[in-house]
């Protein structure tokens, strides 16, 4: 990728000698812990329960003495039982979309909304961003964080927004094509419909002035990256954030692409195993647990994300000494049991990127079939395979099947489906249909 220019929001911090950055989590914490106790019946009630004072963090290491906070508390509390600050010092409220239930809800102070701008900002002048730029955000705005987290994030550090929103492509194409846009902020798979979408109205790259793309809200490989890249022309870099911590701001990469920079002064991380709950050393892949240090309105301890990676500490070519985590590989609630094998859809993505001729596109399918489940794979593919004599669409499932049984342990069928055929999405792509 040529020489990278290396850019910082905040160089002092980012740049923090590790030991010194330990004293500044340490005090945080502490002063995290006694707020959340004073503040917040929840937390007051279940330390009570354990027997715990605030005072049981005396090193970092401490914090495994500390209960877990899972969403389903968050629901528990709906909507303002975790605040730590009466509702008039809340400036601004988010909530998830509560799918699966109750929606979660998030508060924001003053200061709150100020270190989530500066947040954002880092992670986005480490993906390339400057006051130069002008980001196109095709995340929906509203009570979801992405679209605002993003937004204010930009203007922050000066650059020009275009609050676009998400849906009607063509549209969306038309306007970066004549507001010159130069950052895209979407999903990796809207990315990829945009791409699908210019090439249908037989727009060429060229005739864009994207450079950089910021993509997130959901897992994602190299396949996919190399993919948007090469087809939008841009250098594309993952971030990572979660609405009931704050949004986006949490992590990402840097043009390196190696690693997912953590914003360890403000969530401090750790790695656990998702069934003992046990913490994990660094290195290891676990469940990602994040506690929030300097957050006002609504102090979290040890929340539960159920991402499943790794953080680890190496020396960047960007010079940031902050930890890294790894892409997330999925969910502990994404994952899927199948006849007593875990399986994750970001496995099936791998298992794509090892072989010729297939699109990142894929749904997985689980059925029951008598007493056991079936799992079935559409994947699509070029055109021209569909010309292709039987034996290359033989050879190319029977490829497809061996990676699968190497990646998943396990034998899945596998269809052939031509280009364009399987859903797009504007949010977050849906790639399991679980009909059992």
């Amino acid at each position: 990728m040529g020489e990278i220019e290396v850019k910082y929001w905040q160089e002092e911090e980012e740049r923090m000698p590790v030991a010194e950055r330990k004293v500044f989590q340490l005090e945080r914490l502490q002063t995290t812990v006694n707020r959340a106790y004073r503040k917040v019946d929840f937390y007051r009630k279940t330390f009570d329960e354990l027997g715990l004072k605030p005072d049981v963090i005396s090193e970092l290491s401490d914090i495994s003495k500390l209960p877990f906070t899972n969403k389903s508390d968050l629901r528990e509390n709906y909507p303002y039982g975790m605040f730590a600050v009466p509702l008039r010092d809340i400036v601004r409220i988010h909530s998830s979309s509560g799918t699966t239930g109750k929606p979660t809800v998030v508060g924001y102070t003053k200061n709150d909304l100020d270190n989530w701008n500066n947040l954002v900002a880092r992670v986005m002048t480490a993906g390339g961003v400057t006051k130069d730029d002008i980001v196109h955000i095709s995340f929906t705005y509203g009570l979801f964080t992405g679209g605002f987290g993003l937004h204010y994030g930009a203007e922050t550090i000066g650059a020009s927004v275009i609050p676009v929103s998400s849906g009607n492509t063509q549209r969306q194409i038309n306007i970066m094509q004549d507001y010159k846009s130069s950052t895209l902020v979407a999903t990796p798979s809207y990315a990829l419909h945009i791409a699908e979408t210019m090439e249908n109205m037989g727009i060429k790259k060229e005739e864009l002035s994207l450079k950089y793309a910021l993509l997130g809200s959901e897992p994602w490989g190299d396949k996919i990256r190399n993919e948007i890249q090469e087809r939008l022309g841009v250098i594309a870099s993952d971030n990572y954030g979660l609405s009931e911590l704050m949004g986006p701001g949490i992590s990402g990469e840097c043009c390196a692409q190696d690693g997912l920079h953590i914003n360890e002064d403000f969530f401090y991380p750790e790695i656990i195993d998702p069934l003992t709950l046990k913490p994990l050393p660094e290195g290891e892949y676990g469940e990602l647990v994040l506690t929030t240090l300097k957050r006002e309105g609504m102090p979290l301890l040890r929340y539960r994300t159920r991402d499943v990676t790794r953080i680890y500490r190496e020396d960047c070519v960007c010079g940031r000494t902050l930890i890294k985590m790894e892409k997330p590989q999925g969910r502990t609630d994404d994952m899927l049991i199948i006849n007593g094998v875990n399986v994750f859809p970001s496995q099936v993505e791998e298992a794509l990127s090892k072989v010729q001729g297939v699109s990142p596109h894929y749904m997985i399918f689980v059925r029951k079939k008598g007493a056991l489940d079936a799992m079935e794979i559409k994947v699509e593919v070029t055109e021209n395979i569909f010309f292709d004599e039987m034996k290359k669409q033989r050879k190319l499932v029977d490829d497809l099947t061996s990676q699968f049984q190497k990646i998943l342990l396990m034998k899945p069928k596998v269809t052939l489906v031509s280009s364009q055929t399987l859903e797009r999405f504007e949010g977050k792509a849906k790639r399991v249909v679980d009909e059992r």
